[in-house]
């Protein structure tokens, strides 16, 4: 088991928080955004930025290359769709994303939104972790979990009601 701290301080122990997550035994801060039959995508537990989705396998595999022919299919189409959403309906202009193989967790990638405030951490993905720390140690309040939590009801909305999107 492992200790998880959510970003509302939470702490949570669990073998693996992909599997706690995708099969409901956590839910995420404003619950699940969407999910398909192989993938689930939900709030960053961890770091309070609006918009910072992590889309992740419902199956527990850590690489790439690992997923199934309809799973890719699945991942690009999904991933895609949540971009398009976070553009339209939040206005992110710009994403890092992020994937990396030696996670404790499911295969998933992070699509950090990038905004102005973030550019005074830098520009490249050096910044993205004092980006992350800041808003966990400087953002869990109750104005910006406001702001967040608005932001999944609006990406839930926009996802799940436009089959089309």
């Amino acid at each position: 088991m492992r200790e998880i701290i959510l970003s509302n301080g939470k702490a949570v122990q669990v073998e693996c928080l992909s599997c706690a997550l995708t099969s409901g035994k956590i839910m995420p801060d404003g619950g699940v955004i969407t999910e398909t039959k192989y993938f689930h995508a939900h709030q960053d537990v961890a770091y309070p930025i609006k918009g910072l989705v992590i889309l992740a396998s419902k199956r527990h595999i850590k690489c790439f290359d690992e997923l199934t022919e309809e799973e890719k299919i699945d991942y690009i189409y999904l991933l895609s769709k949540i971009r398009k959403a976070q553009r339209e309906v939040l206005g992110i202009e710009y994403v890092y994303y992020f994937y990396n193989e030696d996670t404790t967790h499911h295969f998933h990638t992070w699509m950090v939104p990038r905004y102005d405030w973030m550019y005074d951490f830098g520009r490249s993905v050096e910044s993205v972790r004092p980006v992350l720390l800041h808003a966990r140690n400087n953002m869990n309040n109750e104005e910006n979990m406001k702001e967040v939590m608005d932001a999944i009801n609006v990406l839930t909305l926009a996802l799940n009601k436009r089959e089309a999107f």
